[in-house]
């Protein structure tokens, strides 16, 4: 099939490459912002798990560079992500945990004192193929987004993360509801159909009276008799309202190749992909063994019979 195969099969693959995107994904955060207008008045941006930064670049094109460099000195943007990542212009990058109250911290300061008027995250843990675990690992990882966020944004800020859907994932959808006046489900044509793969949408962010900011998954262990409670009731399904992206292009689609089609890298390939520690572990162990000869005695023999 050659090298080629995956740019028929995938015309987001490879547009992304044809238009400089450092990754096919750049178009749901593209597709989010036509539907949604997001950006709008935006000057200051927080892309949570960021690398290989194709969200940190749409920030960019829509934030930074369309403006003066007068009014540029105005936006900030921040990309955060213990993975580090090529630079982008207009762009801070924070190589720190998203789980850590310290994280936050650096951002605000980051901000002039000021907080986010939008927070993104389009991270995900590395899929099993097991649809439940898959789902309850990237509620984890998207709870954990928003815990950062109930400390950085602003209120009436917005959020945009990835999530699961999954029979289950209805605990992560009250959380949100906590915080957000509006929230829905998005599906961008460059998600593929065959995917479980959604995107929150959550807007007007309003900080509830009383709460203290902190890890929402593990907020229970404060209260609690509050948090168990609701265990002996029937669990309360959620359904968001539910928004598809209507483009004419096809993710599960097969497109053939012009003729004046030119193969082309990608843009930016991972600088420190988490996978590049396992390759450089497994250089250094040997995973070979001798093999082991058992030699029986005569009178073990003897005794056996």
């Amino acid at each position: 099939m050659g090298r080629t195969s995956k740019d028929k099969r995938d015309i987001f693959y490879r547009l992304a490459k044809q238009q400089g995107w450092r990754a096919r994904s750049a178009f749901k955060l593209l597709q989010a912002e036509e539907t949604f207008h997001l950006l709008d008045g935006v000057t200051r941006a927080v892309d949570l798990c960021a690398a290989p930064g194709s969200w940190s670049q749409v920030l960019s094109k829509h934030m930074y560079e369309p403006r003066t460099p007068e009014e540029r000195e105005q936006v900030k943007i921040i990309a955060v992500d213990m993975q580090g990542m090529a630079p982008i212009d207009g762009v801070k990058q924070l190589r720190a945990d998203i789980t850590k109250e310290s994280t936050a911290k650096e951002i605000i300061e980051y901000f002039g004192g000021q907080k986010a008027q939008l927070v993104i995250s389009d991270g995900a843990p590395d899929v099993t193929g097991q649809h439940d675990r898959d789902a309850y690992m990237q509620g984890q990882l998207l709870l954990a987004a928003l815990s950062i966020a109930t400390y950085i944004l602003e209120e009436g800020g917005s959020f945009v993360g990835k999530v699961y859907r999954a029979g289950d994932i209805s605990s992560v959808y009250a959380q949100f509801q906590r915080f957000f006046k509006d929230v829905c489900l998005f599906k961008p044509s460059a998600s593929r159909n065959s995917s479980i793969e959604a995107f929150v949408v959550a807007r007007q962010f309003n900080l509830p009276d009383g709460h203290i900011p902190c890890n929402l998954i593990t907020e229970w262990y404060n209260q609690p008799t509050e948090w168990l409670k609701p265990i002996t009731q029937e669990p309360k399904q959620i359904n968001l309202p539910f928004v598809a992206y209507k483009g004419d292009l096809d993710a599960d689609r097969t497109y053939e190749l012009d003729e004046d089609y030119k193969y082309e890298e990608a843009v930016q390939k991972p600088l420190t992909a988490a996978y590049q520690d396992v390759l450089k572990k497994t250089r250094e162990v040997s995973i070979k063994y001798n093999s082991i000869k058992i030699i029986h005695s005569e009178v073990d023999n003897a005794n056996q019979t």
